[in-house]
């Protein structure tokens, strides 16, 4: 979606700028990477490799997905790492599967596994019954076992250690959820939710509404919006060559966002701090140059105006 330019507030110290002497992105390759994380490794290890396959240390995710799981780790490279909290709104899509009758301090099989004795062994139609409520916003209590902050410290060195705490339902929201395979004790469900979302936790929920316990006995990010697990670039492939071949321009983790190209006297009032009016009235806007690339997002000012944050020249 193209916004028209209005009007420049000017409020630079230096107005005799141009765009062509202002100093250019210092990094050398700068966008963003879909890698399939195998099971059995962190989000840590795929940073780390694409960092040092692109000779980089300005590398990070776009959010966690845990060891036990498998799928899309979406690795910003560069200035895209400023360009975090745009993929944190996409949704996210995941296959998982759940065995009813049994329960664990994680919620997963990498805890002690307790069976019930004399487990309730719901019908597909109760399942099915019960699915509406976990669907839209809904507020969730992440798990015991997850790296949330209670007091200052990670959830999971708490549970580890025998200590006792509460966590903060927060509201997230559940699009899609569905039974693809349902044979007890096994539960397969389709699930596309927003970011913070505990995939185990919908398990632990839903079963204990039917009357049950549960465990995830299996995870896999198949999306995260457009980038896709059967376009993601395998964790041991990852080389110099294969990591500069699948690396996108950072423009890839915000095509959800409005877009507007700056003409070039604009632009270098918004590299300075220049406050902008644009004929939009949406809070983030991707700003281009005319070459057609990404050079940062304009954000909604109190006053009304859009400024550039992140800049991507690293001025104003």
């Amino acid at each position: 979606m193209k916004c028209c330019v209005g009007e420049v507030s000017r409020i630079s110290r230096n107005t005799d700028i141009t765009t062509d002497k202002l100093p250019r992105m210092r990094f050398q390759h700068t966008g963003v990477i879909a890698v399939d994380k195998p099971v059995g490794v962190t989000s840590r290890r795929v940073v780390d490799a694409v960092a040092k396959a692109l000779g980089l240390k300005t590398v990070g995710h776009a959010g966690t997905l845990d060891p036990l799981a498998r799928g899309v780790v979406v690795v910003c490279v560069g200035h895209a790492t400023k360009l975090v909290d745009y993929l944190h709104e996409l949704p996210k899509h995941y296959t998982s599967a759940f065995l009813l009758g049994r329960s664990s301090p994680s919620d997963d099989l990498e805890t002690p596994i307790e069976v019930e004795e004399s487990p309730v062994v719901p019908t597909r139609d109760a399942i099915e019954a019960a699915l509406p409520t976990f669907r839209g916003e809904i507020l969730q209590r992440p798990c015991d076992y997850s790296a949330v902050h209670v007091d200052g410290k990670r959830a999971y060195a708490l549970a580890r250690k025998g200590r006792e705490f509460a966590i903060d339902s927060k509201r997230v929201r559940i699009d899609r959820l569905e039974i693809t395979v349902y044979e007890w004790p096994r539960l397969a469900l389709d699930v596309e939710c927003s970011s913070g979302t505990f995939i185990r936790a919908i398990g632990r929920d839903l079963a204990e509404a039917l009357g049950t316990k549960a465990v995830m006995e299996s995870l896999v990010r198949t999306a995260v919006g457009p980038f896709t697990l059967d376009r993601a670039i395998a964790l041991d492939a990852v080389t110099p060559e294969s990591a500069r071949a699948a690396l996108l321009p950072p423009a890839a983790a915000v095509a959800h966002l409005p877009a507007i190209t700056l003409p070039a006297d604009t632009l270098a009032g918004a590299i300075r701090g220049d406050l902008l009016d644009i004929d939009a009235t949406a809070t983030a806007v991707s700003a281009f140059d005319d070459a057609g690339d990404l050079v940062g997002i304009l954000r909604r000012h109190e006053s009304g105006r859009h400024r550039l944050k992140p800049n991507f020249f690293g001025l104003g």
